[in-house]
């Protein structure tokens, strides 16, 4: 279906070719309570895929310029900024790593006929209705959860307990790990971390009889005292500890968490080898945070590289963006691989059909050497 074009838009025939920059709006967690760390990967990678463009010769001439704003992980806030942004003139909208900020930010430019590229965001429903304007470059929650409980099942784990709070997300989490787990002998319980502690916690696990807690948390807290409690409560001592919303994938992770957050399986999405481009950028990012870039950063890259590629065959105005050919149309290399963009069944959004999700968790350091991730599944 095609989204039709907004009264107000303003006409493909205002198309600007004097050299002023194209503008993206820019939404990311920077300060608490976003995960401001992934906040900053996502950011890094946006800026360097701007540098790359600008430094190619932009886009058409133009170059790329990026206005940010800070969703700090705030729905209303997400949705103020996109009415902001538009007002401002941006081309499109990029960004976001919280669902449910990235929901709102989706709903909203869907209503304003802004096109939307979210970068890091999983839920699986970013909008109520099919829309074209929308488009995501993370896979879905379902497909990434489902990769995370075959892995789970392949280890021998089938009764499994999720440490959860209310949020529509950790919600969707549990029915997706539900619903996959159950025809393969497998079950999840709940444990409610809003009315207990983790020492509440630890005594409700052993209780349940599983052999695997799954952090569907907010991060650092509960997660990081979570871990705590469970790693030194010896009746505990071979339960598996998960985050499939991959809080360990972040160096605060580590550092609050010492060894005790090693051997946590959480989920990424690279491939096992990056691209030529992936490996450039992987050099530069590093230096640039100052420590390996998550998959957060490459996020970053690829949504600039994208938006680039439909700026130049589709142009900057609108309502020339989107027609249904639009993101259909984007055919790219990017930094973990390929990037085309198709409906997936269930997403009411353009979705890049073969995003690449892992199960990884980081190997106990050893004397004289750092700590690495290790790949424990792929699909």
């Amino acid at each position: 279906m095609v989204t039709p074009a907004r009264p107000n838009a303003p006409s493909a025939a205002a198309e600007r070719t004097d050299g002023s920059p194209v503008r993206i709006g820019a939404l990311a967690p920077l300060t608490r309570p976003g995960w401001v760390e992934a906040g900053q990967h996502l950011l890094s990678g946006l800026e360097l895929g701007v540098r790359d463009v600008n430094d190619s010769g932009g886009v058409g001439g133009r170059p790329l310029e990026l206005v940010v704003r800070d969703t700090a992980a705030d729905p209303q806030r997400a949705t103020a900024a996109v009415d902001e942004l538009t007002r401002l003139g941006v081309a499109a909208l990029a960004g976001e790593y919280h669902s449910v900020v990235a929901r709102a930010a989706a709903e909203r430019s869907d209503a304003l006929g802004l096109p939307y590229l979210c970068s890091s965001a999983v839920l699986d429903a970013l909008t109520e209705q099919p829309t074209d304007w929308v488009a995501r470059l993370s896979p879905p929650q379902f497909r990434g959860w489902q990769v995370n409980a075959d892995f789970l099942l392949c280890a021998g784990h089938r009764r499994i307990a999720v440490a959860v709070q209310p949020s529509v997300y950790w919600a969707s989490g549990t029915r997706i790990l539900r619903d996959h787990l159950a025809p393969r002998g497998g079950s999840v319980v709940e444990i409610d971390m809003s009315a207990l502690t983790p020492a509440d916690m630890c005594d409700e696990l052993l209780r349940s009889r599983t052999t695997a807690l799954l952090l569907l948390v907010g991060h650092p807290e509960p997660a990081v005292p979570i871990v705590q409690a469970v790693r030194r409560d010896q009746r505990l001592a071979g339960i598996l500890i998960g985050a499939p919303a991959g809080q360990p994938e972040f160096t605060e992770w580590a550092a609050l968490l010492g060894e005790d957050g090693a051997g946590v399986p959480f989920l990424r999405y690279l491939p096992e080898t990056l691209t030529p481009l992936g490996a450039r950028v992987e050099k530069v990012l590093r230096e640039r945070l100052g420590s390996a870039p998550s998959f957060v950063a490459f996020e970053g890259y690829d949504t600039v590289i994208v938006l680039a590629e439909l700026f130049r065959s589709h142009g900057t105005g609108r309502p020339a963006l989107p027609a249904v050919a639009s993101w259909a149309s984007v055919a790219v290399e990017g930094t973990r691989g390929r990037i085309q963009f198709s409906r997936t069944p269930g997403s009411s959004v353009w979705q890049w059909d073969r995003p690449p999700v892992q199960v990884v968790d980081r190997e106990p350091a050893k004397p004289d050497e750092p700590a690495r991730f290790r790949i424990l599944h792929a699909g």
